[in-house]
């Protein structure tokens, strides 16, 4: 049998009587670490004890030191069959040792009892007159990083052990929190004597000269700060609602496609620029696209933001079982084919043919002839060498001169279509993306467009009344420039 008894937030008064009357009673008793208010009345008392401090002085990782006190503590209930363990606060109120306890106890089938206890949690309530009916989120400083801030809930955060640890706490909450917004910075919270509890602004946590193991931080609920994606569904749905936008309400899937495929260039285009500002800007619009759909589905009953999110979660820890799983990949090249195996069992594409056919027809042509000439060439149907894809370019170019000088319109689209597919083949040999070497050439044709103008307007003359020499000489001119 393992008691585990919570020594209360720090004050003797706040040890309950039958925690003292079970640490009186029991030979074999330990506690995670001394470095707690209680443990001098406990020394007073003539209580016994041994710590697992020097675990902490070992070991160092957390982690690591919390399960080699467990594994001693099933070690040593074996040894004695019934021993005493003790830790600050409460017992099950951010606690991991005694979480990981319960747990490895439950598997070897040994008997637990929890005996309850006040929590410096009950006692930052009291102080900071906070109900808790209104929601509270309790975090350990050691894991700040991998909660999300919920500004409509109060945040305790526990654990502020060092002036490093309020350092990594204060720069995860200015993700979310203006560097000069208010905060509590909470020592000792119950003991007589020592307890401090002051506002402070967010960018001095990691300057206060007293914090130490007895430290937590408090954050009120309802304070300013950036949106978070809850925020943007909000304004959406009321976008939608019968006091919303009527533009808003009108719209459907089908009517907004084109404006996610602009937004999705215009992201494409600040990338290209390296505009950062304008990046932000504008994946915010693709972002909003997004929750407007889910905004619909919601609406219609097939599905909203959270069965996306599911959806692609999903997908990428199936996609990925070299991170989340037990497969062995050493390169991208193996990425990429345990990648394409998987979307294809996924998507019940069983020949060659179908995974052709599955390239998304709304895509660019450009960029769908890309993809198909990569997906046939993965089986071997491509030339060896890009020499023969530039003799087929060729061979496109006369088939071309056949026709076009003839009146079937069907044909001429045909071989000019075989011709600019030869292209992009050639493009793709060179590891080219066709899309952007065009981009790239109309960007080149506009400069050269405007130097002809800038240049004719500054003669006096208007490009609409130039002849096509005078135009080229000028062409000429800025091909050397640009």
């Amino acid at each position: 049998m393992i008691k585990v008894v919570g020594l209360g937030p720090g004050s003797p008064d706040s040890l309950t009587m039958g925690t003292i009357d079970i640490l009186k009673n029991t030979d074999k008793i330990y506690l995670r670490t001394e470095k707690h208010p209680t443990v001098i009345y406990l020394r007073q008392l003539g209580i016994n004890f041994e710590t697992y401090d020097y675990v902490y002085e070992k070991e160092k990782k957390f982690e690591d030191v919390y399960s080699n006190i467990v594994k001693d503590l099933i070690f040593k209930e074996k040894q004695f069959k019934e021993i005493v363990y003790g830790v600050p606060g409460h017992p099950l109120v951010a606690e991991k040792s005694v979480m990981l306890l319960l747990k490895l106890c439950e598997k070897q089938a040994i008997d637990v009892k929890v005996i309850p206890s006040v929590s410096f949690i009950d006692v930052i309530m009291e102080r900071l007159k906070i109900n808790v009916v209104e929601g509270i989120k309790i975090i350990d400083a050691f894991d700040i990083k991998s909660h999300l801030v919920d500004k409509r809930v109060g945040i305790i955060i526990t654990q502020v052990y060092d002036r490093l640890i309020a350092s990594e706490v204060k720069l995860a909450l200015m993700d979310y929190y203006k560097d000069d917004t208010n905060i509590f910075f909470i020592r000792a919270a119950g003991v007589e004597g020592i307890e401090s509890i002051r506002q402070i602004k967010l960018y001095k946590l990691d300057r206060q000269s007293d914090i130490d193991y007895l430290t937590s931080v408090y954050i009120p609920k309802g304070i300013e700060l950036t949106y978070d994606l809850k925020d943007l569904l909000d304004i959406m749905e009321k976008l939608r609602s019968e006091t919303g936008c009527p533009w808003d309400k009108e719209q459907n899937h089908d009517s907004l496609k084109k404006y996610l495929i602009e937004e999705s260039y215009e992201v494409v285009e600040s990338i290209e620029e390296k505009d950062d500002t304008k990046l932000v800007e504008e994946l915010g619009d693709v972002l909003l696209q997004v929750v407007f759909h889910c905004q619909i589905g919601k609406e219609e009953g097939f599905f909203n933001i959270n069965d996306v999110i599911r959806a692609i979660c999903d997908k990428m820890i199936k996609r990925h079982p070299h991170v989340f799983g037990n497969m062995k990949i050493h390169n991208s090249k193996e990425v990429l084919i345990s990648w394409d195996k998987i979307k294809k069992k996924e998507q019940g594409l069983k020949t060659y043919t179908d995974e052709l056919r599955h390239v998304a027809k709304t895509l660019p042509a450009l960029m769908r002839a890309f993809k198909v000439q990569e997906k046939a060439a993965k089986v071997g149907f491509d030339w060896e060498k890009v020499e023969y894809a530039l003799d087929k370019v060729l061979e496109e170019y006369y088939e071309v001169k056949e026709v076009y000088k003839g009146e079937q319109k069907v044909k001429i689209l045909e071989e000019i279509g075989d011709l600019i597919f030869a292209c992009v083949n050639v493009a793709r040999f060179l590891d080219i993306d066709p899309e952007f070497a065009l981009n790239y050439t109309i960007e080149k044709f506009i400069r050269r467009f405007a130097y002809i103008e800038k240049n004719s307007r500054e003669h006096g003359l208007d490009m609409a009344n130039m002849t096509l020499d005078e135009m080229d000489e000028l062409w000429e001119e800025a091909k050397n420039k640009f």
